[in-house]
């Protein structure tokens, strides 16, 4: 084996010219090793010989620890059209081999967890915990995509072309495409990136105070020490329209990128606004969110890169859009992917904006405002939406369409950033436009729409937010006759029990509040609950014949919504309220909903006891707490 004298006089005297190109590069190939790499990098200042064979060595050096330096020089001294495309090549082949190997990673976990018989637990633990957050280490391929977006900045800046747009767009369309949006070190990549072009075309961004240290390679790269563009155009001057059309690329990018963090990172905005907005509702003597990202190391890094990244793109001019270009851009057709196009500088409209990201970054600064107490510079009236109707109606329909379940879920953190639009309006009281343009009948299906997150959405505490805010609507609507349609649908048609059991807790909160205000109208009488006592206290009487095995099966699939009406039989058959009983229902609930009930709880318990049913502890806590509270009902 050569040593390592032996290869760097090896890379030192067959440099061209003797050889040629194509025969130094297999040598260059053979010999790199981390301690070859000095003496390479030395010889890569010979601006020729980098500019005739650089872009061939991105690939092979990108693998080998310590290179660096080797790649600095590539970038500085090659030819920027050539070693672009190669480092784009680069990044998008590394790219993909990290996520396979993540796959394969995730895979073997899998495999894991289910041959240990821990899968429940796995899974209730990733539900409940302080904040859902998943990030991957720094992997290779993370440490090879921060190293060529450094290239990239330099690159770019070295082009001297009449149509810089189009290298750029090719540029930030596969950065996107090949960015780890749950890796903190490769969004300090990206940031530093656009912050880098955008020097290019703007005043120097300003200087920003942040936890997080953007230590990025290659950013105090000297430009004094970087070659000419070999191929630059120099008898054309740069088109007048590239700045704009640069800058519009820039926004989009940052955008979307946006996007991206929010959708993969647990973010809580939603659980932290609604602490802030409704400090009642907070559980004493226990943690908040807000608390919990003060005090956890990890959660402050997580609020300090989105705070640079939507700083960025306020640098970028996004937070200086007129009101009316935001609410188009907004209401107008939804743009998931705005940088996959086929780009031509002659047709800049077809360039656009992330819908999804314009989402986020409105709804950070709503949450920043109250919950940071930031200043953003500009006043609320600024912001859209205005009202939840129809203003937020409208972006919920726009961004769920017709699968709303798959948008939710592919899309977690914009819906969260949906649902703390809400909780910002609704602390405001901005329920409807006074203006009454399509306010009218909205309620219900702005109601549906809030459900849907509270049904749907992969974050207990999101879910927890879309409900509170649901209720809080629903109560919201002027019309009593809608308010009680609201609720019957939900008993009547909803297929998810712990949104039933929302709608028994609305009807008993319009109870009282009806009750509070002297109101006579349907909620005081016995008229209301006339018409929905059928489905709310249903004929249960085939749970006196059924086996342990299917008890079991009624029991797991139905608890939340039982135990809330059981709850609410309680309110309803109490002094202050038996009178809105309607004539007879007593004795007929008795018979056809709470006996059979306690007798499928009490046989339920004999038969865990017996071991002919497995159930867990809050399975028989909440068996115990039906019984009690049935028992307790006083139907006589």
């Amino acid at each position: 084996m050569a040593t390592t004298d032996e290869i760097v006089k090896r890379l030192q005297e067959s440099r061209p010219p003797a050889t040629d190109a194509a025969t130094y590069l297999t040598i260059v190939e053979k010999s790199l090793t981390p301690e070859a790499l000095p003496a390479l990098q030395e010889i890569l200042e010979d601006v020729a010989l980098t500019t005739e064979i650089g872009w061939d060595l991105v690939d092979m050096l990108i693998d080998v620890p310590g290179s660096e330096e080797c790649l600095e020089s590539i970038a500085r001294l090659g030819n920027p059209r050539e070693v672009i495309l190669k480092v784009l090549e680069v990044m998008e082949k590394t790219a993909a081999a990290g996520e396979e190997e993540h796959e394969a990673g995730r895979q073997r976990d899998e495999e894991k967890v289910e041959d240990e018989g821990d899968k429940k637990g796995k899974e209730k633990e990733t539900e409940e915990s302080s904040a859902a957050i998943t990030t991957k280490g720094e992997t290779k391929a993370t440490r090879h995509f921060v190293t060529l977006c450094g290239m990239l900045g330099i690159l770019l800046k070295r082009l001297q072309v009449k149509a810089p747009s189009r290298f750029l767009h090719t540029t930030l369309e596969t950065v996107q495409r090949c960015y780890d949006a749950t890796s903190a070190a490769s969004t300090a990549a990206v940031i530093s990136l656009v912050q880098s072009l955008a020097r290019k075309t703007r005043p120097p961004l300003p200087s920003r105070k942040s936890s997080v240290k953007l230590d990025t390679p290659f950013q105090d790269s000297d430009p004094a020490k970087q070659a000419p563009d070999p191929e630059a155009e120099r008898s054309d001057t740069l088109n007048e329209d590239e700045p704009q059309l640069i800058a519009n690329l820039l926004q989009s990018f940052i955008t979307c990128i946006i996007e991206a963090y929010v959708n993969s990172n647990g973010v809580e905005w939603a659980s932290r606004m609604l602490e802030y907005t409704y400090p009642e509702r907070i559980v004493p003597r226990r943690k908040t969110m807000i608390q919990t990202f003060k005090e956890v190391v990890e959660f402050q890094a997580r609020d300090a890169l989105v705070g640079q990244l939507v700083a960025l793109a306020s640098d970028l001019g996004l937070s200086k859009l007129p009101s009316f270009k935001l609410k188009e851009y907004l209401e107008g057709p939804i743009h998931r992917q705005p940088l996959s196009i086929d780009y031509d500088p002659q047709q800049p409209e077809k360039l656009h904006l992330s819908t999804g990201g314009l989402i986020c970054l409105n709804a950070y600064w709503m949450f920043a405002a109250d919950v940071f107490d930031a200043d953003r510079g500009f006043p609320d009236e600024q912001l859209i939406p205005q009202y939840m109707l129809p203003d937020h109606q409208t972006l919920l329909t726009n961004f769920l369409g017709n699968e709303p379940q798959g948008q939710i879920l592919a899309n977690p953190g914009t819906t969260e950033a949906l649902i703390v639009m809400a909780i910002w309006l609704d602390g405001r009281k901005a329920i409807s436009n006074p203006k009454g343009a399509g306010t009218t009948g909205g309620f219900m299906p702005y109601h549906h729409l809030l459900t849907l997150i509270s049904a749907f959405h992969p974050n207990l505490r999101v879910r927890n937010a879309a409900t509170v805010v649901a209720g809080y609507i629903l109560h919201a609507d002027p019309e009593e006759e809608d308010r009680l349609a609201i609720l019957e649908d939900m008993l009547e048609s909803c297929i998810f029990p712990t949104l039933q059991a929302c709608a028994v807790t609305w009807l008993r909160e319009e109870i009282i509040a009806a009750k509070r205000s002297g109101s006579k109208g349907r909620f005081s009488s016995p008229d209301c609950l006339e018409t929905i006592q059928y489905t709310l206290f249903p004929d249960l009487s085939h749970l006196k014949q059924a086996d342990a095995s299917s008890l079991h099966n009624f029991w797991a699939q139905s608890a939340p919504l039982h135990l809330q009406v059981a709850n609410f039989a309680l309110f309803l058959f109490g002094e202050d309220y038996k009178a809105l009983a309607p004539v007879g229902m007593a004795a007929a609930i008795e018979h056809r909903y709470v006996e059979p009930l306690l007798h499928a709880a009490r046989a339920l318990k004999k038969a865990a006891a017996d071991k002919e049913v497995e159930v867990n502890e809050e399975f028989l806590m909440q068996l115990s707490i039906l019984e009690d509270t049935l028992s307790r009902i006083s139907l006589q």
